[in-house]
């Protein structure tokens, strides 16, 4: 059986809490939920630390701080009008598959909000992982409705998933 997430582990607590499992089931459900097939697609995750998330975000967005997660879409799929879908991505190709992109995640920031929301760790890397999902497939949170779209779908497809909403108290 394929995977559809590529996981490279540098901080080893991500082994302990289960990030690979998340990960895969995480992506699976938010393609699955849109309606885009799993097989022949790829995504790729970086399970990382602060310090590592703080030189990456630093590098592409200009922010030397550590964050929760960070996304690089393969392909620009976000919508012109605010609030509308994204453009979807294109099919696989049936021999040589097709990257939607990459997440990073930093366990350090996803703890420590996680303890202070009073959540799992599970739970939280199950959000953020949908969220950057999101992400690679042109979603995002900038503008006010396309947040409220956002939101919306990952509260659905995290739902799905036995997770409670993420942004309720």
């Amino acid at each position: 059986m394929t995977t559809l997430t590529d996981i490279v582990i540098e901080d080893p607590r991500w082994d302990a809490a289960g990030l690979e499992d998340i990960a895969e089931a995480a992506a699976i459900k938010a393609l699955e939920y849109l309606g885009f097939p799993i097989s022949g697609y790829e995504i790729a995750v970086l399970a990382c630390d602060d310090e590592r998330i703080a030189e990456l975000n630093a590098e592409f967005r200009g922010k030397p701080t550590p964050t929760n997660v960070l996304s690089w879409p393969t392909f620009d799929l976000a919508a012109e009008d605010d609030g509308a879908a994204p453009t979807p991505p294109p099919p696989p190709d049936p021999l040589m598959g097709e990257s939607l992109g990459d997440i990073a995640i930093a366990y350090d920031t996803c703890l420590r909000e996680a303890e202070d929301a009073g959540k799992s760790l599970h739970d939280h890397a199950t959000h953020l992982i949908v969220h950057g999902v999101l992400h690679l497939l042109g979603y995002d949170h900038i503008r006010d409705r396309d947040a409220t779209l956002m939101e919306g779908l990952e509260t659905r497809i995290l739902g799905k998933m036995g997770v409670a909403d993420p942004y309720m108290g």
